[in-house]
């Protein structure tokens, strides 16, 4: 019989046939999840190439320490020569990722341990700072050879500062002639811009400080920096780096005296260093004065309190009384805020230095005291434009309250002023110096009169 698409039709009894089926896979410890992807089949012994940029190089300084030694020990101790040679390296060799081995090796002979030593089993070369001469001149020529390699590649600068600190850390497993010779080298790498003064933070380690290295060191180096440039130039590198004011701690704590600090460096032969610092220390103290001077003020303190305060200043920190006089005069002038008014400022200055007289008179003993404040007057009066006709009335003020005498305001007038303002100060003063002048030959001739 046929079906309704004109098939024929099966037999009811008639055996099922069914398509052949691939039989299921053996268990083979995976399980298969609905919701799991299939693990993709691996292939085993097959080699995938990979690119070389993706391979990981390693890391071996001992292989690029062979070639550089190698190199050295065929350049021999001509310096010129090896110049030459780390220059032309530096196309073949991986200075960028090589820059404390090849540093190491040209301070050291080779790649120091933790601790500064050399490893026995190393290779050593002769052509190094601490196998060199112990002299200046040795040291300026190594310090060119550092100068054109840096020149030459720039990205090793900050891998060769990196150098120098740890090296300075590393100063107590170094022999003291090793020390001297790497101290000169810093000094003349300071001098001429190829380190900067930071690096000095170094010798502030606690170690070397309590066991007198760092201070020893700092010997060598700055007469070598020095040496290069002048005490003006070292002042302003240290400066730039906030270490003006440091150079103490090169000693320990109970050691951190300007006495101490002097003898230390003058006997070393390094007076103006020591000079420097005393005049470091006495402006720091001085900033201190006039600030605490200025509260003291504000806060309406006795004259009486404020003048011993000063002088125990004064002597504690060996303050002559010339800048006392000009610290006093500028925190008088700044505890008030002046009228803008030229018409009135110069009563509001009459009323509020008269006020502080005896203050200024206890600090104006001294003739140059006296002239130092005439000075500190002009400059004053002439920086701020409002008081450019209070300068007389000022000074006959500090006359009548004897803070200022005869004898300095004439020598002010005669040669002894400056040049600010010079010429409508001058004209101020005319009258009043004429009166001190006859003042001055009347009360002659009535000494004579008497004898």
């Amino acid at each position: 019989m046929y079906g309704a698409a004109g098939a024929p039709a099966r037999s009811a009894s008639a055996p099922v046939v069914r398509s052949a089926r691939r039989p299921p896979p053996q268990a083979t410890g995976v399980s298969f999840m609905n919701n799991q992807k299939q693990q993709k089949p691996t292939l085993s012994g097959q080699r995938f190439k990979t690119r070389k940029r993706d391979e990981k190089e390693r890391f071996d300084p001992t292989q690029f320490q062979d070639c550089i030694i190698q190199g050295l020990t065929e350049t021999g101790t001509d310096l010129e020569a090896v110049a030459k040679f780390l220059d032309a390296s530096g196309a073949k060799l991986d200075y960028r990722r090589y820059a404390e081995t090849l540093f190491d090796i040209l301070v050291a002979g080779g790649m120091l341990a933790p601790g500064g030593t050399l490893a026995d089993d190393m290779m050593r070369t002769d052509v190094c700072v601490f196998a060199a001469q112990e002299d200046l001149e040795t040291m300026q020529a190594f310090a060119q050879v550092f100068n054109k390699l840096i020149r030459r590649y720039k990205y090793l600068e900050k891998g060769f500062e990196d150098e120098v600190k740890k090296l300075l850390l590393f100063l107590k497993g170094f022999s003291e002639s090793e020390r001297n010779k790497l101290a000169m080298l810093t000094g003349v790498l300071l001098a001429n811009g190829t380190l900067n003064a930071s690096i000095l933070n170094s010798l502030y380690n606690e170690n070397l400080v309590k066991e007198g290295v760092s201070a020893a060191f700092a010997v060598k180096l700055f007469k070598s920096w020095i040496n290069e440039k002048d005490i003006n130039a070292v002042a302003a590198s240290l400066r730039k780096v906030s270490m003006d004011n440091r150079l103490m701690e090169l000693f320990p704590a109970n050691k951190q005296s300007v006495e101490h600090f002097t003898k230390y460096f003058t006997e070393a032969g390094l007076k103006e260093l020591s000079e420097y610092v005393r005049n470091q220390q006495t402006i720091g103290a001085r900033k201190e004065l006039q600030k605490e001077l200025q509260e003291q003020m504000s806060r309406g303190d006795p004259f009486k309190d404020i003048i011993l305060y000063v002088k125990e200043e004064m002597k504690k920190n060996n303050i002559p009384e010339p800048v006392v006089i000009g610290i006093v005069w500028s925190s008088v002038m700044s505890t008030v805020e002046w009228n803008k008014k030229e018409e009135l400022v110069a009563e509001q200055a009459i009323k509020h230095l008269k006020q502080y007289s005896p203050l200024l008179a206890a600090f104006t003993t001294q003739g140059q005291s006296e002239l130092t404040l005439l000075l500190k007057i002009q400059e004053y009066c002439y920086d701020n434009i409002h008081f450019m006709k209070a300068f007389q009335k000022i000074v006959v003020l500090f006359y009548k309250a004897e803070v200022l005498s005869e004898e300095p305001i004439l020598k002010w007038y005669k040669d002894a002023h400056v040049a600010k303002g010079k010429s409508v100060f001058l004209e101020q003063m005319k009258k009043f110096v004429e009166w001190l002048k006859n003042a001055e030959e009347e009360s002659e001739s009535e000494g004579e009169e008497g004898d």
